[in-house]
């Protein structure tokens, strides 16, 4: 059997009448990655380097490094940093802020909103930030 992707699994979650049935027909779909798999795994499918990434991230490289091998459990914004600098959506960066035990993107709260309109209009990390400052709220990197 093929793994689903997430929209499969939440379509076929909305047709569900048994929720467990769901769960034990779907248990090969629920793997859970920690921080470093799914990274690695975002770098594969974006044919991204890590080099390319940290350098567009702003991050410390070391600490950044340490980040990717799971040495280092990140702040948000750190989190935030690399999703722009791997030109994530705002929903693939809601997966990455989950497997770092962070809060998603809340559409209401003024700095989140900011966030998710950089990665939806592909802003870099110094593009985002200058955003930030320009509208008077604290910067990315720095926070």
């Amino acid at each position: 059997m093929t793994a689903k992707n997430t929209t499969e699994l939440e379509n076929e979650l909305s047709e569900a009448d048994d929720v467990k049935k769901f769960l034990d027909d779907n248990a090969e779909n629920f793997r859970k990655f920690t921080l470093a798999e799914y990274l690695r795994r975002l770098l594969e499918e974006k044919n991204l380097s890590k080099a390319q990434v940290i350098r567009a991230s702003e991050l410390d490289a070391t600490y950044a490094h340490h980040i990717f091998s799971g040495r280092k459990n990140p702040s948000r914004e750190k989190i935030l940093s690399l999703a722009l600098a791997m030109g994530l959506m705002a929903k693939e960066t809601d997966y990455l802020l989950y497997y770092a035990g962070h809060e998603k993107l809340y559409v209401r709260d003024e700095w989140d909103a900011v966030i998710s309109f950089a990665l939806e209009n592909h802003k870099s990390v110094l593009q985002t930030n200058e955003l930030l400052e320009e509208l008077h709220l604290s910067p990315l990197i720095g926070r």
